[in-house]
């Protein structure tokens, strides 16, 4: 490729992008030189100012129309702003945590590590955004999981997080092996990587004895993404895993790392999969015909997330149950494909991280106050620390979805979207209704510990200033979006082009 090519790119596009690697490898070398001593901390103000930087310069491009630079391997489209925006936003929340995070073992030695680490893997998030091939996308997903890998066990000297780490790297090889299958799959039938070659090369696919092949190839490709998002049967590595990470690590893989597996799955299965012919062209596109299979996976989420939850006393792994629950209401707005299904995915993903994100953060001062994760220990919280009582109580009543919060506003357009289309689905709304009932009662079940129940001591918290920040937004937030919800969606129809402009 000639110099004269390389400068014609439109390499502002990927303005972002080379902001959050400039400071990575930044941070990397900074830690290689810094004398033992000196304290890793101001790497995360660092790195939370390289994130707002890179969402000042996505929001400069927010009317840019679509481009795409590198034979249309990276792409920048209405979809890939919208939810580059979530995960800019929840990992600015995630450094303001783990700046705050003073663990009693486990991470002296690891403290700088721990920052430009981050930033690679929400730089792989990014890419998986804006990608346009499916072997960008893989190199997105692999940067994302090998740095997320290292996140979890990052607390060396610590059982448990060793543990997870393990299990999250044996789990992660499994699905990245089932998923690449798959799209090989995909390749073989078309010899093109590209997500619009791969489409148009399908769209035109005369033999209907290959929908066999797709059809295996979709399943794969779905299966190994299940993985990612710890959709049932595919969860049981995330509750140890939640368990044994970080407290601003599992925030991550809550948040950020779960939205950055639907931003891949919509793209790589809507680009796909939702223009190819089941039978020979003319007939329905092959993702219709598996919207029985998504439906199940979708149903057996919510009831296993939800029912298992009940069960739990360590406040960790009750919350990655709770998130392998939400994951599962997500799948129902995508099993649905109905016209609402990119507006009640993004919105609910933008309340999940404020309602979840603001949730960590008492979670994390409480049980770095108490040194255990017991959910006893949230007793009397309310006499102790009546701001992050009620904090926490307003983010609790979001999250089980109560009228007024963000939560609900995200599962109603969800349940809306059920009932959409021509192929309303009663069953997996019913599921949705019922499993919503359940959550009341672990949800529930902290709320009357820290409201109802006596506390063991009468020391007050002190707030460190990251955690307050990161509670007063996300708190702000998941009111504001459940009062006046239009303020997001308003913004995401009024600054995008066509939504679903990458299949274009």
């Amino acid at each position: 490729m000639s110099l004269e090519t390389l400068q014609s790119f439109q390499w502002g596009i990927m303005a972002p992008e080379f902001i959050i690697l400039a400071v990575a490898a930044l941070l990397s070398l900074l830690d290689l030189f810094m004398p033992d001593k000196m304290d890793r901390k101001v790497f995360g103000y660092v790195g939370i100012a390289a994130i707002v930087a890179a969402i000042a310069a996505l929001a400069g491009m927010i009317d840019h129309p679509v481009a795409s630079i590198l034979d249309d391997t990276f792409r920048l489209d209405a979809f890939s702003k919208v939810f580059k925006f979530i995960l800019l936003g929840g990992s600015a929340l995630v450094l303001l945590l783990a700046v705050s995070y003073e663990p009693k073992e486990g991470m002296e030695e690891s403290r700088g590590e721990f920052y430009y680490l981050f930033l690679t893997a929400l730089l792989g998030a990014m890419m998986m955004a804006s990608s346009g091939d499916l072997i960008t996308l893989f190199v997105g997903l692999e940067l994302l999981s090998i740095s997320s890998y290292i996140l979890a066990g990052i607390k060396k000297r610590n059982i448990k997080s060793n543990e997870s780490a393990m299990k999250y790297v044996i789990n992660g090889g499994i699905s990245t092996a089932i998923t690449l299958f798959g799209m090989s799959y995909v390749y073989g039938l078309t010899g093109t990587t590209n997500l619009k070659g791969i489409a148009g090369q399908l769209a035109s696919l005369g033999n209907p004895q290959y929908a066999y092949l797709l059809g295996l190839a979709f399943l794969m490709i779905f299966i190994g993404l299940a993985f990612k998002l710890a959709a049932a049967p595919f969860h049981m590595w995330a509750p140890d895993v939640y368990q044994g990470a970080p407290t601003p690590v599992t925030a991550f893989l809550s948040v950020v790392s779960k939205s950055a597996g639907f931003i891949l799955i919509t793209r790589v299965l809507l680009s796909i999969f939702g223009v190819t012919p089941s039978n020979g062209p003319g007939s329905i596109p092959i993702l219709l015909h598996m919207q029985d299979y998504i439906s199940f996976i979708a149903g057996a989420t919510m009831i296993i997330g939800n029912v298992i939850a009940l069960r739990q006393t360590n406040i960790k792994r009750l919350f990655a149950y709770s998130s392998i629950a939400h994951a599962g209401y997500i799948l129902v707005a995508f099993a649905s494909l109905s016209f609402v299904m990119f507006d009640a995915i993004w919105f609910y993903l933008l309340a999940y991280l404020f309602m979840n994100l603001g949730a960590f953060a008492v979670i994390q001062l409480v049980s770095e106050k108490e040194g255990s994760e017991e959910i006893s220990q949230f007793a009397g919280l309310y006499k102790r620390s009546p701001w992050l009582a009620a904090a926490m109580g307003i983010l609790i009543l979001s999250l089980a979805g109560f009228p007024g919060t963000a939560g609900f506003i995200g599962k109603v357009n969800i349940f809306i979207g059920a009932f959409t289309g021509d192929n309303p689905h009663y069953v997996l709304a019913s599921i949705m209704i019922a499993t919503t009932v359940v959550s009341y009662f672990y949800y529930f079940g902290i709320l009357t510990q820290i409201f109802f129940r006596p506390a063991a001591k009468e020391t007050k918290f002190n707030i460190p200033t990251g955690i307050l920040i990161v509670l007063t937004i996300c708190v702000a937030a998941t009111v504001i979006l459940g009062i006046l919800p239009n303020t997001a969606l308003d913004f995401m129809h009024n600054h995008t082009n066509q939504f679903t402009d990458f299949l274009q």
